[in-house]
């Protein structure tokens, strides 16, 4: 045996593995009870409409010349409006209600803004109620989007 040339250690040195298992089986013991833990879920439902069947929910109100204001076809008060609305606004498919408001352009803005007014209270008072339906698990259904046009007069289109 040659004393000058050590020979090299062949044992395997397993004390770094069982360290590093043991801390891993701390982790594993710990996060495990932190797992099993779940949070309820509200998931959105969605309403399908048979092709052709989305004209039957618009909303159109239309603001003539002589201030006189329809839903749909029927004239209405400005001062009820949201009565009215929103029976109609909850047929509409949840998260997308929406209004088509058609304003005559000699109209002045107080009157458009009196019936965004209206429009605002339904959109309220529809969430609301959407709200209180059972089956729905507190979702509102959205607020009401507006979305604002002014009539032509056919005869300065020309």
């Amino acid at each position: 045996m040659d004393t000058r040339h050590p020979r090299a250690k062949s044992d395997i040195n397993i004390t770094p593995l069982i360290d590093i298992v043991l801390v891993l089986l701390i982790v594993f013991i710990v996060m495990v009870p932190g797992l099993a833990k779940s949070l309820q879920v509200s998931v959105p439902r969605t309403i399908c409409l048979p092709p052709g069947k989305d004209d039957e929910i618009k909303v159109v109100l239309t603001l003539d010349r002589e201030g006189k204001l329809f839903l749909q076809q029927e004239e209405v008060a400005v001062a009820g409006l949201w009565e009215r609305l929103v029976p109609v606004v909850m047929l509409q498919p949840l998260g997308m209600r929406k209004i088509f408001l058609k304003v005559d352009g000699d109209q002045s803005q107080e009157a458009a803004v009196r019936i965004l007014d209206q429009i605002r209270v339904a959109s309220d008072k529809a969430e609301a109620a959407t709200k209180a339906k059972p089956g729905f698990d507190k979702e509102s259904g959205g607020p009401i989007k507006v979305a604002i046009t002014l009539l032509k007069d056919p005869a300065s289109a020309g």
